[in-house]
């Protein structure tokens, strides 16, 4: 039986070091892909076929890391991430891309892409693809980040099937958390919005009368801890010393792109209610020259379907573009 490695394993982490020793490190790459989720196992899928030199660089550090399994993906529904990734690098490594367990930490653009890796080495790309998402920053809640990926949820299409019909709780922490308890009625008719850190003054009158006809209760005052007994989430309770019996608690983290490579190389950026993400066009080319994106690091909204699908269309304009520019220098020539 296949052995595969799992991401939520530090021990199997650890097992992915054999892949740090570049068979060239010298040598220069057609493409480097940064960042080993979904996003950048399909565009490095696509580019192997391709017959492209390829090296993905992989820090393992998926977002969906906490989770247990992921839905919504035809024919991977109920996957763990762990799995999907292993079975994801297997499949690269069958058309000759070398996958490197190491972070990308500095770029820079010459003649050609140089990437510089946190293990010393510096890499060398004719183009790049960057799928390096985003890390989501949680409330400082006692019990939510313990609890994140388990009963504490953020995505009702992501976990909310398996959760339906349960006591739902929405942590406030901006006037945007009325859509999200909105959304969250679809799956339940017990949810209560608890404000935390938004004043009721902050909800519009188009979202008291929205709650209202979706049945969401409203309680105001901060959030001071989450519930746990026996290993189960079964309540919130708030600074007053009040407790709400809840079996599950949505929350909105922040998200932080990961866009640092971006910046290095003066990509223009957006700004998002949620971060500041890369300009692309529908291909994912941002503003810099031979450099593509895809999955979370140009978007908060992208899932792991459209992650996939996001590093596959990048690869394929990559190859596109590859086989034109070495047409035109020919030419040329």
């Amino acid at each position: 039986m296949t052995q595969h490695t799992n991401l939520n394993d530090p021990k199997d982490l650890n097992d992915l070091e054999d892949m740090k020793d570049l068979k060239d490190p010298a040598g220069t790459y057609d493409v480097v892909v940064v960042g080993g989720g979904a996003a950048g196992l399909s565009a490095a899928l696509v580019l192997g076929r391709s017959r492209l030199r390829t090296l993905m660089v992989d820090a393992g550090e998926p977002r969906n890391a906490p989770s247990d399994h992921m839905q919504g993906y035809l024919t991977r529904d109920g996957m763990s991430p762990a799995e999907f990734l292993a079975l994801g690098r297997e499949e690269i490594a069958r058309y000759g891309v070398d996958l490197v367990r190491d972070r990308a930490v500095d770029v820079s653009r010459g003649e050609d892409f140089a990437v510089e890796l946190a293990g010393g080495d510096t890499v060398h790309a004719r183009r790049l693809i960057v799928t390096t998402g985003l890390r989501d920053e949680l409330p400082a809640v006692p019990g939510v980040a313990e609890r994140y990926g388990r009963d504490v949820l953020h995505c009702p299409f992501c976990h909310g099937w398996e959760v339906r019909d349960e006591r739902f709780g929405v942590l406030a922490t901006s006037p945007l958390s009325v859509h999200q308890a909105l959304m969250v009625s679809g799956w339940s008719d017990d949810v209560t919005l608890f404000l935390h850190t938004v004043a009721e003054r902050e909800l519009s009158d188009d979202d008291l009368r929205r709650l209202a006809a979706a049945g969401v209760k409203v309680v105001p005052g901060e959030v001071a801890a989450l519930r746990i007994d026996d290993d189960r989430l079964t309540g919130v309770r708030l600074a007053d010393g009040t407790a709400h019996d809840r079996t599950v608690v949505f929350v909105a983290p922040k998200a932080v792109p990961r866009t640092g490579l971006m910046e290095r190389l003066g990509a223009e950026l957006q700004e998002t209610p949620f971060g500041a993400y890369p300009v692309v066009d529908p291909t994912g080319r941002t503003s810099v020259p031979g450099v593509w994106t895809a999955g979370n690091a140009m978007g908060f909204a992208e899932q792991v379907v459209h992650a996939a699908s996001g590093g596959y269309r990048a690869a394929s304009a990559v190859v596109g573009d590859l086989i034109m520019s070495d047409l035109d220098a020919a030419l040329a020539e």
